[in-house]
């Protein structure tokens, strides 16, 4: 691959430095080779950025590229596993489109798709899969409505889909399966949902331990545990249990965040969901029961952030969102931004996902040694945190060194 450089940049770096003026990446093999000032030349083929801000690609931490209907009850009743398939695919090329070159995906996508990505068959970004997310009877990702009788989904079905572990030997069989699939890492469902059509959102799913021998079993084969958790109480139980990531957190009490922070784990708030359900989900014909439980978690977020950032939690940056609603992705670091500073937004969605994900050795800053995923966009996002939401803004996103994007 031949030497490119991005000349004349405005580069925030994502380290914790200050951004600095006139600066040059020279980039080679895919990864970012040097970090030149304004006085030095560059090497290779230069493209001059005029000023413009350059600085690490996006990373969502909380995608689900298989929920590709608002409405992931019904997704499977209405649609086959090769158009799903098909419409995720679309999905993942529009994230690297907005600029997101990693994503954690927080059940549905198993490996088949992140080997399609590495394999160049999906223009998306670097992906780590969850495979089958894991819920109690009853629970969050069980998509029954109360009267409905038990329907099996095969594991091997394309979707949201997620399985059933009820009980320590349940949980561990679950586990070692999807470890067996290749899993990053595993995803259980330690709360209520908005989205679930069954269970109120302030209440805790799965046992102490359950949420244990998941961790056990994930730690064993060097994965980690992502836990969905809305109440205190569940907030309270992943932290206790070892849980690496606690998703959402809307309504994490003070005492629960303390107990997240002494155990050294992250949150990862999802705020751009429940902004989007709240504008669209009539149109998408949510169900009122599950609208309720929207607009109440969208009302506890910043609330639920505020008390985080109070208590010192390391905070990543996810978006939790469904359908063609991913055009909203970029809106989380603005709302985050209501709370943390935009420095600090954009570091939560960079740096520290990259961190929480393992990744920090290859992504997340822009550094000597780390592959060359990296955006450009039109303005300065630590004065206008907005512009990632405007498409004419992202001039050019590059991962691992080639271009997918460029409008400069």
């Amino acid at each position: 691959m031949s030497v490119v450089t991005l000349a004349n940049a405005f580069l925030i770096d994502c380290t914790g430095s200050e951004p600095k003026q006139g600066a040059s990446v020279i980039i080679e093999n895919g990864r970012i080779r040097d970090i030149l000032d304004a006085s030095a030349a560059g090497s290779g083929d230069v493209i001059d950025l005029g000023g413009k801000t350059l600085m690490p690609g996006l990373i969502d931490a909380h995608v689900h590229a298989c929920a590709v209907q608002a409405n992931p009850a019904e997704q499977h009743r209405n649609l086959p596993p090769s158009y799903i398939a098909v419409q995720a695919m679309l999905k993942l090329e529009q994230m690297l489109q907005m600029g997101f070159t990693t994503v954690r995906d927080a059940g549905g996508a198993d490996f088949g798709f992140r080997q399609a990505v590495e394999d160049g068959h999906i223009k998306g970004p670097r992906m780590k899969v969850s495979g089958n997310h894991l819920y109690q009877t009853g629970g969050h990702g069980d998509k029954r409505r109360p009267a409905e009788l038990c329907t099996c989904v095969a594991a091997t079905d394309v979707g949201l889909v997620g399985a059933v572990a009820d009980g320590p030997h349940e949980m561990r069989k679950a586990v070692r399966e999807n470890l067996r699939r290749h899993a990053d890492q595993i995803k259980l469902m330690c709360s209520g949902g908005a989205m679930s059509p069954g269970d109120e959102l302030d209440v805790a799913q799965f046992t102490l331990e359950e949420i244990r021998v998941a961790v056990e079993e994930a730690t064993a084969a060097n994965r980690y545990v992502m836990a969905h958790a809305y109440s205190g109480a569940a907030v309270m139980n992943a932290a206790r249990a070892g849980v690496r990531s606690i998703e959402h957190g809307n309504l994490i009490t003070e005492e629960a965040a303390i107990a997240v922070r002494d155990a050294d784990a992250w949150l990862v708030p999802t705020l751009a969901v429940y902004e989007a359900l709240s504008r669209h989900g009539k149109e998408f014909n949510i169900p009122p029961f599950q609208l309720q439980k929207v607009e109440a978690a969208r009302n506890s977020g910043l609330r639920g952030l505020e008390i985080a950032y109070r208590a010192g939690l390391k905070i990543g940056t996810g978006t939790d969102l469904l359908g063609t609603m991913v055009k909203y992705q970029p809106m989380e670091l603005e709302l985050k931004a209501e709370i943390m500073t935009p420095m600090e937004s954009l570091l939560s969605a960079t740096r520290t996902n990259a961190e929480l994900m393992r990744m920090a050795d290859l992504t997340g800053t822009v550094e000597p040694g780390k592959y060359a995923d990296l955006i450009v966009v039109d303005g300065n996002p630590l004065k206008e945190i907005a512009l990632f939401q405007d498409p004419a803004r992202m001039l050019m996103v590059m991962k691992a060194g080639r271009i997918y994007r460029n409008l400069l």
